[in-house]
Parts: C-alpha cells; structure tokens; sequence
C-alpha cells in the first residue's frame, strides 16, 4: 500500500466506526507530513537523529495501518495483551494503539 493514499476504501454502517477511521486518518495524514518535511531537510551522511526519526514515523504508520485493519476486523479497542477494552480516553489520545496502560508498560 502506498503511504501517501487515504485509506478510505472501506466503510462501514457503524458510526463510531468511522469516527475511528478519521481520527486514524488524521494520524496518519499528520505523520505523512512528518516524513515528508524529514524528508524535504535532507539528511547528512551519519546523521542518526534524523534516521531515528524517520524510522520512529514509519513505525507508527505500520501501527495505524494495522488499526485500521482491527477496525476492519472488529478487533478495534481490544488490548492484544490482556483482552480487555482499551478505555475510549486512551484511544482518543492514541487512536492506534494496540494495548491498555497497563500491558504497554509491561511490554
């Protein structure tokens, strides 16, 4: 999948769903943006910082990606460490995060 095409292809019938999808999309649009003005400052040969950067950002594209497809799935807000709901505040502030406060940490 290209990094710089929305990933709007699939909707569903459920409201909240796409709520999800456009915070997700937001996201993803501001972390695309991110890379891009990495990218636009040129990188220096040796230039670790920057390269941590970057890699960090595509990091978190793979992750939002991969929500999206627990959207897709219904697997949406369920902690892949314990199970249990993510609560909606943590998802708000990190629409794709795969784990609750307490399983992020130990992981």
């Amino acid at each position: 999948m290209s990094l710089d095409l929305p990933r709007t292809e699939t909707r569903t019938a459920h409201p909240a769903a796409d709520e999800v999808r456009q915070r997700l999309e937001h996201a993803r649009t501001t972390r695309l943006a991110q890379l891009k003005a990495l990218d636009e400052t040129g990188q220096s040969p040796g230039d670790h910082l920057m390269s941590n950067q970057k890699d960090a950002i595509k990091r978190v594209l793979k992750e939002i990606d991969e929500a999206f497809t627990r959207v897709d799935d219904g697997t949406y807000g369920t902690c892949l460490g314990c199970s249990k709901a993510v609560p909606p505040e943590r998802l708000e502030i990190l629409p794709h995060t795969r784990y609750c406060v307490a399983c992020q940490g130990r992981s």
